[in-house]
């Protein structure tokens, strides 16, 4: 399986199980790996034959800056939804970082798969 990976995205959101952290928003990073549907791309050397990630990345940018969430578990959860429905991807790997939310932790995240990685 070919994938196309993405590491340390920026996103702003409002996130958080306490109160105070649901004050503003606040930026958490992204890592990603998305498998692609074939490796047509390759050969063709043609955008529509993958995944576009600039559409990805200012699509999960919209999406985090409009929709709030509790946990990171639920915000790389509806990532991966994002990535498998809307980009017909048939495998993700979403981490979500949290950065410097407690006192002497530099990073707090979550990592989750989901789909069926092919050969």
């Amino acid at each position: 399986m070919d994938i196309i990976y993405l590491q340390q995205v920026r996103a702003d959101t409002v996130i958080g199980w306490y109160d105070w952290e649901r004050t503003q928003s606040q930026a958490v990073e992204l890592d990603l790996e998305i498998g692609l549907p074939s490796a047509r791309a390759c050969v063709s050397d043609d955008l529509v034959d993958t995944i576009d990630y600039d559409k990805v990345v200012k699509h999960l940018r919209a999406v985090m800056a409009e929709k709030h969430f509790l946990l990171i578990e639920a915000l790389a959860e509806h990532i991966a939804h994002i990535l498998l429905h809307d980009f017909g991807a048939p495998w993700i790997k979403v981490s979500v970082t949290k950065l410097n939310i407690l006192q002497d932790v530099g990073r707090v995240g979550v990592t989750i798969e989901r789909g069926h990685r092919g050969s």
